[in-house]
Protein backbone atom coordinates (compact mmCIF):
# COMPACT_ATOMS: atom_id res chain seq x y z
CA UNK A 1 0.00 0.00 0.00
CA UNK A 2 1.70 3.25 -1.12
CA UNK A 3 1.86 5.99 1.48
CA UNK A 4 2.94 9.61 1.35
CA UNK A 5 3.34 10.18 -2.34
CA UNK A 6 2.05 13.73 -1.79
CA UNK A 7 4.07 14.93 1.19
CA UNK A 8 7.26 15.83 -0.60
CA UNK A 9 10.36 16.32 1.53
CA UNK A 10 8.69 15.21 4.74
CA UNK A 11 7.76 11.84 3.27
CA UNK A 12 10.82 9.82 4.19
CA UNK A 13 11.10 11.34 7.67
CA UNK A 14 7.53 10.34 8.47
CA UNK A 15 8.01 6.84 7.13
CA UNK A 16 11.27 6.40 9.01
CA UNK A 17 9.77 7.63 12.29
CA UNK A 18 6.73 5.36 12.11
CA UNK A 19 8.77 2.31 11.13
CA UNK A 20 11.43 2.95 13.77
CA UNK A 21 8.84 3.34 16.53
CA UNK A 22 6.54 0.46 15.55
CA UNK A 23 7.81 -1.75 18.37
CA UNK A 24 7.29 1.14 20.81
CA UNK A 25 3.76 1.59 19.49
CA UNK A 26 3.06 -2.10 20.05
CA UNK A 27 4.45 -2.00 23.58
CA UNK A 28 2.42 1.13 24.37
CA UNK A 29 -0.76 -0.58 23.18
CA UNK A 30 0.02 -3.74 25.15
CA UNK A 31 0.42 -1.68 28.32
CA UNK A 32 -3.00 -0.08 27.78
CA UNK A 33 -4.72 -3.37 26.95
CA UNK A 34 -3.54 -4.86 30.23
CA UNK A 35 -5.64 -2.27 32.07
CA UNK A 36 -9.28 -3.52 32.11
CA UNK A 37 -10.76 -0.04 31.71
CA UNK A 38 -14.45 -0.95 31.83
CA UNK A 39 -16.58 1.84 33.28
CA UNK A 40 -17.18 1.35 37.00
CA UNK A 41 -18.72 3.26 39.90
CA UNK A 42 -17.05 6.56 40.85
CA UNK A 43 -14.44 6.39 43.57
CA UNK A 44 -12.19 8.99 45.16
CA UNK A 45 -12.43 11.64 42.46
CA UNK A 46 -12.31 9.08 39.65
CA UNK A 47 -15.67 9.44 37.86
CA UNK A 48 -15.45 6.11 36.02
CA UNK A 49 -13.54 4.04 38.57
CA UNK A 50 -9.92 3.20 39.26
CA UNK A 51 -9.13 1.11 36.18
CA UNK A 52 -10.40 3.82 33.85
CA UNK A 53 -8.23 6.38 35.62
CA UNK A 54 -5.21 4.09 35.31
CA UNK A 55 -5.75 3.84 31.56
CA UNK A 56 -6.04 7.62 31.26
CA UNK A 57 -2.89 8.09 33.32
CA UNK A 58 -1.03 5.61 31.11
CA UNK A 59 -2.09 7.33 27.89
CA UNK A 60 -1.27 10.83 29.15
CA UNK A 61 2.11 9.62 30.36
CA UNK A 62 2.75 8.33 26.84
CA UNK A 63 1.80 11.70 25.40
CA UNK A 64 4.21 13.40 27.78
CA UNK A 65 7.03 10.99 26.86
CA UNK A 66 6.45 11.85 23.22
CA UNK A 67 7.04 15.50 24.06
CA UNK A 68 3.53 16.94 24.19
CA UNK A 69 1.61 19.05 26.67
CA UNK A 70 -1.02 16.95 28.41
CA UNK A 71 -3.90 17.61 30.82
CA UNK A 72 -6.27 15.43 32.77
CA UNK A 73 -9.79 16.87 32.63
CA UNK A 74 -10.94 15.71 36.07
CA UNK A 75 -10.81 12.04 35.06
CA UNK A 76 -13.48 12.49 32.40
CA UNK A 77 -11.05 12.84 29.52
CA UNK A 78 -7.50 13.85 28.70
CA UNK A 79 -6.01 16.19 26.10
CA UNK A 80 -2.69 16.08 24.29
CA UNK A 81 -1.76 19.36 22.56
CA UNK A 82 0.76 20.34 19.89
CA UNK A 83 1.33 23.45 17.82
CA UNK A 84 -0.06 26.96 17.66
CA UNK A 85 -2.89 28.71 15.92
CA UNK A 86 -6.36 30.07 16.49
CA UNK A 87 -8.03 27.11 14.83
CA UNK A 88 -7.83 23.59 16.17
CA UNK A 89 -7.85 20.17 14.53
CA UNK A 90 -9.17 17.53 16.92
CA UNK A 91 -8.54 13.81 16.93
CA UNK A 92 -11.07 12.01 19.10
CA UNK A 93 -10.32 8.59 20.57
CA UNK A 94 -11.49 6.72 23.66
CA UNK A 95 -9.83 4.56 26.27
CA UNK A 96 -12.87 2.88 27.84
CA UNK A 97 -13.90 -0.55 26.63
CA UNK A 98 -16.86 -2.88 26.75
CA UNK A 99 -16.53 -5.93 29.04
CA UNK A 100 -14.55 -8.83 27.60
CA UNK A 101 -17.55 -11.14 27.33
CA UNK A 102 -17.31 -14.83 26.51
CA UNK A 103 -15.81 -16.90 23.71
CA UNK A 104 -12.17 -15.80 23.90
CA UNK A 105 -9.30 -18.13 23.08
CA UNK A 106 -6.76 -15.42 24.01
CA UNK A 107 -6.48 -13.60 27.31
CA UNK A 108 -8.70 -10.52 26.81
CA UNK A 109 -6.46 -8.31 28.96
CA UNK A 110 -3.14 -9.93 28.13
CA UNK A 111 -2.05 -7.85 25.14
CA UNK A 112 -0.54 -10.99 23.62
CA UNK A 113 1.45 -10.58 20.41
CA UNK A 114 0.99 -13.62 18.19
CA UNK A 115 1.55 -14.02 14.45
CA UNK A 116 1.93 -10.29 13.99
CA UNK A 117 -1.28 -9.44 15.84
CA UNK A 118 -1.92 -7.91 19.26
CA UNK A 119 -4.93 -9.49 20.94
CA UNK A 120 -7.11 -8.02 23.64
CA UNK A 121 -10.23 -6.02 24.37
CA UNK A 122 -9.73 -2.52 23.04
CA UNK A 123 -6.91 -3.26 20.59
CA UNK A 124 -9.14 -2.05 17.75
CA UNK A 125 -11.89 -0.25 19.69
CA UNK A 126 -10.25 2.11 20.52
CA UNK A 127 -6.93 1.90 22.33
CA UNK A 128 -4.96 0.86 19.25
CA UNK A 129 -6.12 3.88 17.22
CA UNK A 130 -5.52 6.14 20.24
CA UNK A 131 -1.90 5.00 20.35
CA UNK A 132 -1.60 5.47 16.58
CA UNK A 133 -2.94 9.01 16.89
CA UNK A 134 -0.30 9.86 19.49
CA UNK A 135 2.53 8.46 17.37
CA UNK A 136 1.13 10.08 14.21
CA UNK A 137 1.33 13.46 15.94
CA UNK A 138 4.83 12.60 17.16
CA UNK A 139 5.81 11.76 13.58
CA UNK A 140 4.60 15.18 12.43
CA UNK A 141 6.56 16.88 15.20
CA UNK A 142 9.72 14.85 14.56
CA UNK A 143 9.55 15.55 10.83
CA UNK A 144 9.28 19.29 11.36
CA UNK A 145 6.17 19.71 9.22
CA UNK A 146 4.87 23.26 9.86
CA UNK A 147 1.24 23.59 10.94
CA UNK A 148 -1.31 26.37 10.50
CA UNK A 149 -3.74 24.78 12.95
CA UNK A 150 -2.90 23.45 16.37
CA UNK A 151 -3.71 19.80 16.98
CA UNK A 152 -5.42 18.32 20.01
CA UNK A 153 -5.90 14.61 20.69
CA UNK A 154 -8.89 14.17 22.98
CA UNK A 155 -8.91 10.91 24.95
CA UNK A 156 -12.39 10.17 26.26
CA UNK A 157 -13.28 7.76 29.04
CA UNK A 158 -17.02 7.14 28.65
CA UNK A 159 -17.67 6.47 24.96
CA UNK A 160 -19.12 2.99 25.44
CA UNK A 161 -21.73 4.16 27.97
CA UNK A 162 -23.14 7.59 28.68
CA UNK A 163 -20.72 10.03 26.98
CA UNK A 164 -20.33 12.03 30.18
CA UNK A 165 -16.73 12.56 29.07
CA UNK A 166 -17.80 14.57 26.02
CA UNK A 167 -20.35 16.54 27.99
CA UNK A 168 -17.63 17.48 30.48
CA UNK A 169 -15.23 18.41 27.69
CA UNK A 170 -17.75 20.61 25.88
CA UNK A 171 -18.64 22.37 29.12
CA UNK A 172 -15.05 23.32 29.94
CA UNK A 173 -12.97 23.30 26.75
CA UNK A 174 -12.85 24.80 23.26
CA UNK A 175 -14.41 22.71 20.50
CA UNK A 176 -12.20 21.95 17.51
CA UNK A 177 -13.10 23.73 14.27
CA UNK A 178 -12.84 20.34 12.56
CA UNK A 179 -12.00 16.88 13.79
CA UNK A 180 -12.01 13.18 13.06
CA UNK A 181 -12.39 10.08 15.18
CA UNK A 182 -10.40 6.93 14.33
CA UNK A 183 -13.27 4.80 15.63
CA UNK A 184 -15.13 3.80 12.48
CA UNK A 185 -14.19 2.61 9.03
CA UNK A 186 -12.23 3.74 5.99
CA UNK A 187 -12.55 5.57 3.70
CA UNK A 188 -14.61 7.62 6.20
CA UNK A 189 -18.02 7.77 7.86
CA UNK A 190 -19.93 10.95 7.07
CA UNK A 191 -23.35 9.84 8.35
CA UNK A 192 -24.27 8.05 11.59
CA UNK A 193 -27.69 6.80 12.59
CA UNK A 194 -29.32 7.91 15.81
CA UNK A 195 -28.52 5.64 18.76
CA UNK A 196 -31.43 4.76 21.04
CA UNK A 197 -30.98 2.71 24.20
CA UNK A 198 -33.96 1.59 26.28
CA UNK A 199 -34.59 -0.29 29.49
CA UNK A 200 -37.89 -2.04 30.24
CA UNK A 201 -38.71 -3.48 33.66
CA UNK A 202 -41.40 -5.59 35.30
CA UNK A 203 -41.90 -6.61 38.93
CA UNK A 204 -42.28 -10.33 39.68
CA UNK A 205 -44.23 -12.18 42.35
CA UNK A 206 -44.25 -15.93 41.62
CA UNK A 207 -41.58 -16.46 38.98
CA UNK A 208 -39.84 -19.84 38.83
CA UNK A 209 -37.20 -18.71 36.32
CA UNK A 210 -33.80 -17.08 36.72
CA UNK A 211 -32.40 -15.71 33.49
CA UNK A 212 -29.26 -13.75 32.61
CA UNK A 213 -27.53 -12.62 29.42
CA UNK A 214 -25.29 -9.77 28.33
CA UNK A 215 -23.49 -6.93 30.09
CA UNK A 216 -24.00 -3.97 27.75
CA UNK A 217 -26.93 -3.19 25.46
CA UNK A 218 -24.55 -2.17 22.66
CA UNK A 219 -23.10 -5.70 22.49
CA UNK A 220 -24.84 -8.71 20.98
CA UNK A 221 -24.86 -11.23 23.87
CA UNK A 222 -22.80 -14.29 22.99
CA UNK A 223 -24.12 -16.43 25.85
CA UNK A 224 -27.37 -16.70 27.79
CA UNK A 225 -28.36 -18.83 30.79
CA UNK A 226 -31.63 -19.89 32.40
CA UNK A 227 -32.24 -21.80 35.65
CA UNK A 228 -35.67 -23.37 36.19
CA UNK A 229 -37.47 -26.40 37.60
CA UNK A 230 -36.13 -29.60 36.08
CA UNK A 231 -39.67 -30.95 35.75
CA UNK A 232 -40.34 -28.32 33.07
CA UNK A 233 -37.38 -29.29 30.91
CA UNK A 234 -37.34 -32.04 28.24
CA UNK A 235 -34.35 -34.32 27.75
CA UNK A 236 -33.32 -32.41 24.65
CA UNK A 237 -34.09 -29.21 22.77
CA UNK A 238 -34.45 -28.58 19.05
CA UNK A 239 -31.33 -27.17 17.42
CA UNK A 240 -31.21 -23.54 16.33
CA UNK A 241 -28.74 -23.01 13.52
CA UNK A 242 -25.63 -21.19 14.62
CA UNK A 243 -26.12 -21.84 18.35
CA UNK A 244 -24.96 -24.46 20.82
CA UNK A 245 -27.07 -25.51 23.79
CA UNK A 246 -26.15 -27.36 26.96
CA UNK A 247 -28.39 -28.72 29.69
CA UNK A 248 -27.29 -29.72 33.20
CA UNK A 249 -29.25 -30.92 36.22
CA UNK A 250 -28.64 -30.32 39.91
CA UNK A 251 -31.31 -31.65 42.23
CA UNK A 252 -34.72 -30.32 41.29
CA UNK A 253 -33.30 -27.57 39.04
CA UNK A 254 -31.95 -27.53 35.50
CA UNK A 255 -29.62 -25.01 33.85
CA UNK A 256 -30.04 -24.31 30.15
CA UNK A 257 -27.19 -22.44 28.47
CA UNK A 258 -27.03 -21.15 24.92
CA UNK A 259 -23.84 -20.04 23.17
CA UNK A 260 -23.95 -17.81 20.11
CA UNK A 261 -21.51 -15.12 19.02
CA UNK A 262 -20.93 -11.63 20.38
CA UNK A 263 -20.75 -8.61 18.09
CA UNK A 264 -21.27 -4.85 18.05
CA UNK A 265 -24.94 -3.91 18.34
CA UNK A 266 -24.68 -1.69 15.24
CA UNK A 267 -23.90 -4.79 13.15
CA UNK A 268 -26.01 -7.54 14.76
CA UNK A 269 -25.75 -9.63 11.60
CA UNK A 270 -22.10 -10.21 12.51
CA UNK A 271 -23.15 -12.05 15.69
CA UNK A 272 -25.59 -14.64 16.99
CA UNK A 273 -27.85 -13.33 19.76
CA UNK A 274 -27.89 -16.04 22.43
CA UNK A 275 -30.59 -14.22 24.41
CA UNK A 276 -33.05 -14.39 21.53
CA UNK A 277 -32.28 -18.06 20.96
CA UNK A 278 -32.77 -18.88 24.63
CA UNK A 279 -36.15 -17.13 24.73
CA UNK A 280 -37.31 -19.14 21.73
CA UNK A 281 -36.31 -22.37 23.47
CA UNK A 282 -38.03 -21.39 26.72
CA UNK A 283 -41.17 -20.57 24.76
CA UNK A 284 -41.73 -24.25 23.92
CA UNK A 285 -41.77 -25.26 27.60
CA UNK A 286 -44.99 -25.76 29.64
CA UNK A 287 -44.48 -22.60 31.68
CA UNK A 288 -47.27 -21.12 33.75
CA UNK A 289 -48.49 -17.75 35.02
CA UNK A 290 -46.30 -14.71 34.68
CA UNK A 291 -43.36 -16.76 33.40
CA UNK A 292 -45.37 -18.03 30.44
CA UNK A 293 -46.76 -14.58 29.70
CA UNK A 294 -43.38 -12.86 29.77
CA UNK A 295 -41.55 -15.45 27.69
CA UNK A 296 -44.30 -15.62 25.06
CA UNK A 297 -44.45 -11.84 24.82
CA UNK A 298 -40.69 -11.56 24.34
CA UNK A 299 -40.60 -14.46 21.88
CA UNK A 300 -43.37 -12.93 19.76
CA UNK A 301 -41.98 -9.40 19.91
CA UNK A 302 -38.39 -10.14 18.96
CA UNK A 303 -38.31 -13.63 17.39
CA UNK A 304 -34.81 -13.92 15.88
CA UNK A 305 -35.11 -10.55 14.16
CA UNK A 306 -32.30 -8.05 13.61
CA UNK A 307 -34.36 -5.10 12.42
CA UNK A 308 -37.53 -5.01 14.49
CA UNK A 309 -39.54 -6.76 11.78
CA UNK A 310 -42.02 -8.39 14.17
CA UNK A 311 -42.53 -5.06 15.95
CA UNK A 312 -43.37 -3.25 12.72
CA UNK A 313 -40.50 -0.78 13.06
CA UNK A 314 -38.19 -2.04 10.31
CA UNK A 315 -37.14 0.96 8.21
CA UNK A 316 -34.40 1.81 5.72
CA UNK A 317 -33.18 4.88 3.85
CA UNK A 318 -29.92 6.25 2.47
CA UNK A 319 -28.46 6.22 6.00
CA UNK A 320 -29.01 2.48 6.34
CA UNK A 321 -31.44 0.04 7.92
CA UNK A 322 -32.78 0.06 11.47
CA UNK A 323 -31.17 -2.44 13.83
CA UNK A 324 -32.54 -3.68 17.15
CA UNK A 325 -30.46 -5.57 19.69
CA UNK A 326 -31.90 -7.03 22.92
CA UNK A 327 -28.54 -6.92 24.67
CA UNK A 328 -29.07 -7.51 28.39
CA UNK A 329 -31.60 -9.34 30.51
CA UNK A 330 -31.57 -9.71 34.28
CA UNK A 331 -34.35 -11.88 35.72
CA UNK A 332 -34.33 -12.71 39.42
CA UNK A 333 -36.96 -13.40 42.06
CA UNK A 334 -38.03 -9.74 42.25
CA UNK A 335 -38.02 -8.34 38.73
CA UNK A 336 -37.01 -8.76 35.12
CA UNK A 337 -35.07 -5.98 33.39
CA UNK A 338 -34.44 -5.87 29.65
CA UNK A 339 -32.02 -3.47 27.90
CA UNK A 340 -32.22 -2.79 24.17
CA UNK A 341 -30.05 -0.94 21.66
CA UNK A 342 -31.45 0.40 18.38
CA UNK A 343 -29.72 2.29 15.56
CA UNK A 344 -32.24 4.45 13.69
CA UNK A 345 -32.10 5.62 10.08
CA UNK A 346 -32.75 9.32 9.60
CA UNK A 347 -36.33 8.76 8.42
CA UNK A 348 -37.63 7.25 11.68
CA UNK A 349 -37.96 8.85 15.11
CA UNK A 350 -36.99 7.48 18.50
CA UNK A 351 -40.50 8.32 19.74
CA UNK A 352 -42.00 5.96 17.16
CA UNK A 353 -39.66 3.13 18.10
CA UNK A 354 -40.20 3.58 21.84
CA UNK A 355 -43.97 3.68 21.41
CA UNK A 356 -44.02 0.52 19.27
CA UNK A 357 -41.84 -1.51 21.62
CA UNK A 358 -43.66 -0.24 24.71
CA UNK A 359 -46.99 -1.28 23.20
CA UNK A 360 -45.72 -4.75 22.35
CA UNK A 361 -44.31 -5.37 25.85
CA UNK A 362 -47.22 -3.78 27.71
CA UNK A 363 -49.23 -7.01 27.62
CA UNK A 364 -46.60 -8.69 29.81
CA UNK A 365 -46.54 -5.82 32.31
CA UNK A 366 -43.31 -4.15 31.16
CA UNK A 367 -42.87 -0.41 31.54
CA UNK A 368 -40.17 1.84 30.13
CA UNK A 369 -37.76 2.65 32.96
CA UNK A 370 -34.90 4.42 31.17
CA UNK A 371 -33.91 5.81 27.77
CA UNK A 372 -30.81 7.38 26.25
CA UNK A 373 -30.61 8.93 22.78
CA UNK A 374 -27.73 10.18 20.67
CA UNK A 375 -29.11 12.12 17.68
CA UNK A 376 -28.18 11.28 14.12
CA UNK A 377 -25.12 12.97 12.64
CA UNK A 378 -24.19 13.97 9.09
CA UNK A 379 -21.40 16.07 7.55
CA UNK A 380 -21.81 17.32 3.94
CA UNK A 381 -19.83 15.37 1.36
CA UNK A 382 -18.64 18.65 -0.18
CA UNK A 383 -17.07 19.90 3.08
CA UNK A 384 -13.32 20.54 3.43
CA UNK A 385 -13.12 17.81 6.05
CA UNK A 386 -14.67 15.09 3.91
CA UNK A 387 -12.89 16.06 0.71
CA UNK A 388 -9.43 16.19 2.26
CA UNK A 389 -9.75 12.99 4.30
CA UNK A 390 -11.16 11.14 1.31
CA UNK A 391 -8.25 12.45 -0.73
CA UNK A 392 -5.78 11.24 1.90
CA UNK A 393 -7.35 7.80 1.98
CA UNK A 394 -7.43 7.41 -1.79
CA UNK A 395 -3.90 8.70 -2.36
CA UNK A 396 -2.40 6.54 0.33
CA UNK A 397 -4.40 3.34 -0.13
CA UNK A 398 -4.76 3.30 -3.89
CA UNK A 399 -8.46 2.55 -3.39
CA UNK A 400 -10.53 4.88 -5.57
CA UNK A 401 -13.71 2.80 -5.58
CA UNK A 402 -14.79 2.74 -1.90
CA UNK A 403 -17.30 5.47 -1.08
CA UNK A 404 -17.92 7.48 2.12
CA UNK A 405 -20.13 5.49 4.47
CA UNK A 406 -23.37 5.89 6.34
CA UNK A 407 -23.35 3.52 9.33
CA UNK A 408 -25.12 2.55 12.53
CA UNK A 409 -22.15 2.84 14.84
CA UNK A 410 -22.02 5.90 17.06
CA UNK A 411 -18.68 7.70 17.39
CA UNK A 412 -17.41 10.84 19.07
CA UNK A 413 -17.78 12.58 15.70
CA UNK A 414 -21.40 13.35 16.53
CA UNK A 415 -20.31 15.17 19.69
CA UNK A 416 -18.27 17.79 17.84
CA UNK A 417 -20.34 18.92 14.86
CA UNK A 418 -17.85 19.25 12.00
CA UNK A 419 -16.40 15.79 12.53
CA UNK A 420 -16.31 12.38 10.86
CA UNK A 421 -15.08 8.91 11.71
CA UNK A 422 -11.91 8.00 9.81
CA UNK A 423 -10.68 4.40 10.16
CA UNK A 424 -9.39 2.19 11.69
CA UNK A 425 -11.19 -0.69 9.96
CA UNK A 426 -10.34 -1.27 6.31
CA UNK A 427 -12.80 -2.24 3.56
CA UNK A 428 -13.18 -5.99 3.26
CA UNK A 429 -11.63 -6.81 6.63
CA UNK A 430 -13.65 -8.54 9.39
CA UNK A 431 -15.31 -6.25 11.92
CA UNK A 432 -13.75 -7.15 15.26
CA UNK A 433 -15.02 -4.44 17.62
CA UNK A 434 -16.82 -5.96 20.63
CA UNK A 435 -16.01 -9.46 19.34
CA UNK A 436 -14.15 -12.29 21.10
CA UNK A 437 -10.44 -12.37 20.24
CA UNK A 438 -10.43 -8.73 19.16
CA UNK A 439 -7.05 -7.84 17.65
CA UNK A 440 -5.12 -5.39 15.54
CA UNK A 441 -2.25 -6.43 13.31
CA UNK A 442 1.07 -4.62 13.50
CA UNK A 443 0.75 -3.92 9.79
CA UNK A 444 -2.62 -2.24 10.27
CA UNK A 445 -1.28 -0.33 13.25
CA UNK A 446 1.52 1.00 11.08
CA UNK A 447 -0.92 1.93 8.30
CA UNK A 448 -3.22 3.71 10.75
CA UNK A 449 -0.34 5.74 12.18
CA UNK A 450 0.87 6.71 8.74
CA UNK A 451 -2.52 7.65 7.36
CA UNK A 452 -3.35 9.69 10.48
CA UNK A 453 -0.05 11.55 10.11
CA UNK A 454 -1.00 12.32 6.53
CA UNK A 455 -4.46 13.45 7.68
CA UNK A 456 -2.91 15.83 10.19
CA UNK A 457 -0.62 17.24 7.49
CA UNK A 458 -3.54 17.63 5.08
CA UNK A 459 -5.93 19.28 7.53
CA UNK A 460 -3.54 21.27 9.73
CA UNK A 461 -0.34 21.69 7.71
CA UNK A 462 0.71 25.02 6.21
CA UNK A 463 0.76 23.46 2.74
CA UNK A 464 -2.78 22.10 3.06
Amino acid sequence: MPFYSSLGEGEQKLLDYVEQTLNEQAASLQALVKIPSVKAEPEGGMPFGKQMQLALDEALALGKRLGFKTRDLDGYAGVVDYGEGEEMLGILAHLDIVPAGDGWTMEPFGGQLSDGKIYGRGTLDNKGPAVSALYALAAIAASGIPLKRRVRIILGCDEESGWACMEHYKKHEKLPELSFSPDGMYPLVYSEKAVLQMQFSRALSHSQIRLSAGERSNVVPGTARAVLKASLVPNSFPEIEGFKTSLTHEGEYATLEVAGLGAHASTPEEGKNALLALIQLLNILPLEGEDALIIKTLADAFKMDLHGESLGIDAEDESGRLTLNPGVISWDEEQVSLKLDSRLPHSITSEHVIKSISQALKAAGFTLSATSTHPAHIVPLESELVKKLLGVYRAQSGDYTSKPLAVGGGTYARAMGNSVAFGPEWPGEPQLAHMPDEYISLEDMKKNTLIMADAIASLAGEQS
